[in-house]
């Protein structure tokens, strides 16, 4: 949803990197860049003018005409202005002291809240709580059916005791679903109300009434996010009507560019609560303004991928394969290699936890073209392998392979590939295990990860075994590398002057001195 937003900042920012020092007339170009992105994803104006305003007058501040590097100060000002706007701190739910706790959904007419509550009870199922879907829709043709086909998919309770349809009390039902819910044990029910289309008055009144009845201890807005300014108008006029404490977003994943969502909070004064961010129950989490910020401005959101992880990933598991890895690559077979895989898999789409990734924003286009029935295709090749060739993959000769090809409806080449892979993943891993860190196997070597560095480091080996050809300057390199080798030997490898010594005895080495001018 943020992708053009996203874009636009980094270009931004790009034209900031390797300046020294950043000028006024530099702060207003940024500023008005940052304008012209912020509007171009249907922002609020108002939420744009105090953005901006707040953005320069820390920009011209002593903030950033005082830091060594003024561009990675400007990043880090509109980072923290982008987390104010979205909210601040993370909003937690209200837990009643005494259960149940009562969660009403309002909002637009197809905002998404029938399916949103299957999403919001299971993720509370998750939390360890035992929800009750209520459904007090009884306006909108089979919304009741809906509610009771979503709750048996999210594994939840459900009470629907009118059939809907424009038949039934929903003032009734929400009232009769608090008593069943006590009688049933049930600490959380979360009420389904009747959507309006527009600022629909009888309809706004019957939230109302439904409010009064059951006395909610949260009111969540659900807003779908690709509507844009209007969703900022609808929030007000609801707020007005009847109230809301919190808003959920709805359809994060679509392709609009995201002004609600940078609106709504800000103008409301209700922070997001939730966002759903797919069609399947588990595309939903809290909504962290942080971590948002963070991924719109391309810097990745590595604690929502460990939470992920943390979730589908057992410890006892995680344990067993790291102790398996550290006593040899051997014991690593394709057996775990599929296990591994398909633990992966769980965690949802490849492409959105790849996103998930800092510096990942520059491939975007590699990651939407990603095919993600590519694991499948791994998974089938390898269940095509009998148990000896997947314990011990080097016995796989021609002839296997091309069996294992006619049996997982792939080519011979797709099969040694595969193979191929398998063993760098293998040697990676083993390293990674013993403590090494390896390139990644099939890419070329990046910063901070070996591979590609390994050449320049054999290089700068190289230029440093050369002598001087001038022989009083050999002897002065040869006496300062003794000096650096007994230092190093008594347990101090920079020369430093020890706890004993007077500083002012203290000498730089030669080659250290011409940087001192």
């Amino acid at each position: 949803m943020f992708d053009t937003l996203s874009d636009r900042l980094a270009s931004t920012f790009k034209n900031l990197r390797g300046k020294g020092r950043l000028s006024e007339a530099d702060i207003d170009a940024t500023a008005r860049e940052i304008r012209i992105a912020l509007l171009e994803a249907d922002v609020a104006l108002p939420v744009v003018r105090a953005f901006i305003k707040q953005i320069k007058e820390r920009a011209l501040g002593s903030e950033v005409s005082q830091a060594l590097n003024p561009a990675q100060q400007v990043i880090k000002i509109v980072n923290e202005e982008l987390i104010g706007i979205l909210g601040g701190e993370t909003r937690r739910l209200r837990f009643a002291k005494q259960p149940p706790t009562v969660i009403m959904l309002a909002g637009l007419q197809g905002a998404g809240k029938t399916t949103l509550a299957g999403k919001l009870g299971r993720w509370l199922k998750r939390q360890g709580h035992a929800p009750l879907l209520v459904a007090c829709d009884l306006q909108r043709p089979n919304a009741v059916n809906q509610l009771q086909v979503v709750s048996e998919r999210a594994g939840v309770a459900f009470y629907g005791p009118e059939p809907g349809n424009g038949v039934g009390d929903p003032v009734q039902v929400a009232k009769d679903s608090i008593e069943y819910a006590r009688t049933k044990q049930h600490d959380v029910v979360i009420v389904d109300t009747a959507g309006r289309l527009g600022i629909d008055a009888e309809m706004m009144q019957q939230a109302a009434d439904i409010r009064d009845a059951v006395g909610p201890d949260e009111v969540l807005f659900v807003v779908d996010a690709m509507i844009g300014q209007d969703a900022v108008n609808t929030a007000e006029a609801f707020r007005d009507g009847v109230g809301f404490d919190g808003v959920v977003l709805s359809k994060l994943d679509g392709d609009a560019r995201g002004g609600a969502a940078l609106s709504i909070a800000h103008v409301t004064g209700k922070q997001i609560m939730f966002a759903s961010n797919g069609e399947k129950l588990d595309d939903f989490d809290a909504f962290h303004p942080d971590r948002m910020a963070s991924r719109i401005l391309g810097m990745g959101d590595m604690l929502s991928l460990i939470e992920k992880a943390e979730q589908t990933f057992s410890q006892q598991e995680a344990e067993k394969m790291a102790a398996k890895l550290a006593k040899g690559p051997k014991e690593f077979t394709l057996d775990d290699f599929l296990a591994q895989m398909e633990q992966v898999r769980k965690m949802g789409s490849i492409s959105k936890l790849l996103g998930m990734l800092p510096g990942m924003g520059q491939m975007k286009d590699q990651i939407n073209n990603l095919d993600e029935r590519e694991v499948d295709r791994t998974a089938a090749v390898i269940k095509s392998m009998t148990p000896a060739e997947r314990q011990d993959p080097t016995i796989i000769n021609g002839s296997r392979r091309a069996r294992i090809a006619r049996g997982s409806g792939v080519d011979v080449s797709t099969v040694k590939n595969l193979v191929e892979r398998f063993f760098d993943a293998r040697k990676m891993m083993s390293k990674m295990a013993q403590g090494g860190m390896p390139g990644m196997p099939g890419m070329p070597g990046m910063p901070g990860m070996g591979g590609g560095a390994r050449k320049k480091k054999q290089v700068k080996q190289a230029k440093g075994k050369r002598k001087s050809g001038n022989p009083m300057k050999r002897k002065a390199d040869e006496q300062a590398a003794a000096a650096r080798r007994e230092a190093a030997q008594a347990g101090n490898p920079l020369g430093l002057p020890q706890a004993d010594q007077d500083p002012k005895n203290f000498e730089l080495p030669e080659e250290f001195k011409k940087f001192m001018g």
